[in-house]
This record gives structure tokens, sequence and C-alpha cells, in this order.
């Protein structure tokens, strides 16, 4: 009999477990083992962020300009926007509300000093190049793919594209259980584990209630251009929400988001080609939980930011988005070299912040798939509007 496969957060949670469990009478040398260990995928994890970016960011911003039609591009251009706002709502949200719940001097104990048990050894693995530099390059290769029709280039890209998504896939998420156990084991041993995990649970709780203020305002949105009741176009994508809160998987939800959308009055045309599409390019959910996981560990770590930091993050990141391959935690992996080069995250943060993330992988992902109900229906109006202009012009 065919034992099935864990989901990926509950093998992260149970990494959780084991890490804090026995990392309360585990001798020292297992620490120093386990802290070997995640020295190596730390420096693993800097090697491929540069490259994840560029096999990511270039197709992506290639293909958008090589099929630019209208619709296209105005589907995008609405999902970027939506995926803007949303991670500006959890920065203003974030600021306001995690100071009053948080104890900010909760997480100091971790950069107050190094780790107490020093790897039996490290290996360098210096990345080919700086986040920056890859982040630039991509736009320079896209566009230029996108405005000189490149096609074999194109081509390149996308099968460099695959190696990247596979390497991701095959490589550096199956061995995450393993760092993250590491990381907790690490912080258990050195007595810092006990306000980590209290401030954790509340930033999962505030975040969750922030996805659902989220898809009312998107709503509000949609209603106000289809001069619809938000509510009830919110009600009527509950059984996408509810399939994706259990899948946690935008592309195995997409045959229920397509019915709930038509049922809340898109054409099957329109709902046929923004569904699928914004499946790929529109994860409001996911850069809320970043942004507002970042904003937590920055202000219980006492790390310096303000609003223009914050701004320039959330447009790259909104950009990093469109761009992040569709496997589990495959969001919060391309993500990482905006973290690292725009807020300075190190490989301690980057590790936490890959943990909270996949804690409410399913939250996330609901929100981006009701999010696309949302985007169909302003869609919808657009192309009705186009075809109402076009006839009175004739």
């Amino acid at each position: 009999m065919k034992v099935p496969k864990l989901p990926l957060v509950v093998k992260v949670l149970i990494a959780i477990v084991l890490g804090v469990g026995l990392g309360h009478f585990v001798p020292s040398w297992l620490v120093r083992g386990t802290n070997t260990f995640t020295s190596l995928f730390d420096q693993l994890l800097k090697f491929f962020i540069p490259l994840i970016i560029l096999g990511l960011v270039t197709p992506a911003i290639a293909d958008v300009g090589h099929s630019a039609g209208r619709m296209l591009l105005v589907t995008v251009a609405i999902a970027y926007a939506f995926t803007v706002l949303s991670g500006l709502f959890a920065y203003l949200f974030s600021v306001e509300l995690f100071p009053r719940v948080l104890d900010t001097s909760s997480l100091g104990a971790l950069e107050a000093a190094g780790r107490e048990f020093q790897p039996y050894f490290t290996i360098g693995i210096p990345p080919l190049m700086d986040v920056m530099t890859a982040l630039v390059l991509s736009f320079v290769l896209g566009l230029g793919i996108a405005f000189s029709d490149s096609p074999r280039l194109l081509a390149a890209f996308d099968e460099f594209k695959a190696i990247i998504v596979r390497s991701i896939e095959k490589v550096i998420i199956p061995l995450l259980p393993f760092y993250i156990f590491g990381l907790f084991l690490d912080m258990t041993a050195a007595g810092k584990v006990g306000p980590v995990l209290g401030s954790f649970l509340a930033v999962v709780v505030i975040i969750f209630v922030m996805t659902l203020v989220l898809l009312v305002l998107q709503y509000c949105i949609a209603g106000a251009v289809s001069r619809k009741n938000p509510l009830k176009l919110l009600s009527g994508m509950l059984p996408a929400y509810m399939t994706a809160l259990g899948t946690a998987s935008s592309a195995a939800t997409i045959p229920v988001t397509l019915k709930c959308t038509v049922k809340n009055g898109v054409s099957e045309g329109v709902a046929g080609f923004t569904v699928p599409l914004c499946a790929t390019i529109h994860l409001s959910g996911s850069t809320l939980k970043i942004t507002s996981c970042a904003v937590a560990l920055m202000l219980m770590l006492d790390i310096p930011f303000d609003f223009p930091m914050i701004l320039g993050f959330v447009l790259m990141l909104g950009v990093t988005m469109v761009a992040a391959p569709g496997v589990p935690g495959g969001a919060i992996m391309a993500a990482l070299g905006v973290l690292g080069g725009i807020l300075g995250f190190d490989a301690t943060q980057q590790a936490l912040m890959i943990t909270l993330y996949i804690a409410m992988d399913s939250f996330g992902t609901a929100c981006n798939v009701t999010g696309d109900g949302a985007i169909a229906v302003i869609i919808d109006r657009i192309s009705r509007r186009g075809a109402g202009s076009s006839l009175r012009s004739e």
C-alpha cells in the first residue's frame, strides 16, 4: 500500500515539535552536529537565491512583454496593484497592532549573541552575484528579450527556470523541515525558544484576521467597479476559499474558483482567461503574510525600518511574487532575495520567516484564490465596457 505524502506544513510542524521536545535534553555534540547541517544549508540558500531571482523573474518579465495583449496587460497590472496594496495594508496594520500585542524584546536574545553551539565545520559557497545585481540583471534581460523578440534566449531562460523550479522542488523544499528542526533544536538548547513560540502564535492569529479584512477590501473595490454587492460576491467565493484551505494550492483549486467566479456573474470567457492566469501571478495573500512577518520580526529584533524602506520592499516583492514557482513554499523561497537584499535579513531571520510563512501556508493560498475572483469581476466589467464602446463607435 502506498503511503501518502505529508504536506509541507505538517512536516514543518513536526520539525518544530521535535526540535523543541528534544532540545531540552540532547547532548551538545548532537546540537553541534545539527548546526553543522544548518550552516551548510545556509550557504546553499545563499548560493541559490540569486539564481532563483534570475531564473524566475527574467522569463516572467519576458513572457508578459512578449505576449502583450491588452487584456493580459490589464490583468497583470490589476494583479500587481492588488499585490502591492496588500503589502501596504499589511504594513499599516502591522505597525499599528504588533507593538501592542507582541513583546518587542522577546527575540532580542537571538541577536545578542552568536550561536552557543558552534558547528563542527563550515564550507563557504559564494554566490555568483549579489541579490541586487541579480534583480537588475533580471529586469535588463527580461525587457531585452521582450522588446528584441529573441525566441532562442527566451527558450533558454525557460529551460533555466525549469532547472531552478526543479531544484527548489526536489532539493531545497525537502531539506527545509530538517533545517527548521536544527534551528529550533539549537534555540531550545540555548533557552531561547519560549518567547519565540509565544510570539509566533500571536503573529499567526493576527495575520489570519488580516487576510479576512483584506478580502473584504478587495471585494469592496470589485463591487464598486462592477456595481454589485461586495458581500454577495465574497460569499459566492466561499467554496473556493475552503477548497484552497484544504489543498494549499492555487492550481488545484482552479476548477472550483472558475465555477464560483462564473456564478458571480463573470462571463465564462473572461473567467477562463483570468482565473488560471491569476492563479500564477496574483499572490496578495502571500505578500500580506511576508510583509507582516517581516515587520513583526523587525519589531521583535529591534531592527530599524521606515515606510520608504517597506515601500521599496513591497514594490520589489510584488514583482518577485509574479515570478514565484507554483510549489509549496515557492513564494517564500522566491522572496528570500528581497528579504536579504532590501531588509538585510540574515540566515537566522530568513529561517524564522520560512517557518512562519509555511505555518500559515493555507491561509495565504485561500486569500490568493479568493482574491482572483475579485480581479475576474473587475476584468469582466472592463471587457463589457470595451465591448459597449466598440459597438457605439460602429
